[in-house]
């Protein structure tokens, strides 16, 4: 049995049940419940604090974790990153009222800034030669500034609205983050074995997440320069049509290369452009 801990609340908390359910694993106890076991996989679910997650890990409570990039920086936790979920994406990001004139990082020299990153944070400031008080601060960290506790702020950013209803604008990224797979560094072989099916099912679910299955019609003239542009994962696969010099052209593609491709794709004769979700996507 592999044991996962994962957040019991918070954002991280829905996007990682979700990864399992879409991995097949379904369990046998409601969401709620603080300890679940899966019915069809030998994996068991720890629903804990975020601040606990990495504790539990490395003392070996749990076998594996999903956790935000950003708390492993910030704690220097002597753990493995096997994989990193493309999800809970944000940056740990400073952030001045919106009307300083700021120019530089050197505007943080000598001024107070606010954080519940205080480690990250320090890091960022000695690697720039910049010398600042800061102030360590659990939660609501936007509002020091407009209540004359500091200077600046820096604090995960997701979308930045936070920051904007809060006066504010974002300056200096100090790092991008996402949720991430941690593991014990002393697995068992047996344990090793579950958690290799388990990437396995992984990867499967975040490859299809990021491609589109492809089919259009084109004409037989245009064939070499629309596969060029659609190679899939060894080739496209082409299909002659009824239509004398036409054929149809069914292929794997990232979502993004697609869009970047997509007037190409027109400008070269390409008709009735479909572009699908993909299930599942074994490499």
């Amino acid at each position: 049995m592999l044991t996962i801990a994962i957040q019991k609340s918070g954002r991280l908390n829905e996007n990682s049940l979700e990864l399992l359910n879409e991995c097949g694993i379904k369990f046998k106890h409601s969401r709620n419940s603080l300890k679940q076991t899966a019915k069809n996989f030998p994996l068991e679910l720890l629903n804990l604090r975020n601040s606990d997650i990495p504790f539990y890990v490395s003392n070996g409570v749990a076998d594996i974790g999903i956790i935000g990039e950003n708390s492993l920086l910030e704690h220097n936790h002597p753990l493995t990153t096997i994989k990193k979920l493309g999800f809970g994406k944000c940056k740990l990001s400073l952030a001045v009222p919106k009307e300083v004139d700021y120019n530089s990082i050197k505007f943080f020299d000598g001024k107070k800034i606010a954080t519940s990153y205080p480690n990250s944070l320090n890091k960022f400031l000695i690697e720039n030669n910049i010398v600042a008080k800061i102030h360590e601060i659990s939660g609501s960290v936007e509002i020091a500034p407009s209540i004359g506790l500091a200077d600046g702020v820096c604090d995960l950013v997701e979308s930045g609205s936070t920051l904007f209803m809060n006066g504010l604008k974002e300056v200096e990224v100090l790092f991008n983050s996402q949720a991430v797979l941690i593991a014990n560094n002393n697995l068992t072989s047996e344990k090793q074995g579950i958690l290799n099916k388990l990437l396995f099912r992984i990867e499967a679910t975040l490859n299809a997440k990021n491609n589109k299955y492809v089919v259009l019609n084109l004409p037989n003239e245009n064939l070499e320069k629309i596969s060029k542009l659609l190679p899939g994962i060894n080739s496209p696969t082409i299909i002659p049509l009824k239509k004398i010099g036409w054929s149809a052209l069914h292929s794997v593609i990232s979502e993004i290369d697609f869009w970047n491709s997509i007037e190409q794709l027109k400008a070269l004769g390409a008709e009735g452009i479909l572009v699908m979700p993909i299930e599942k996507m074994i490499s």
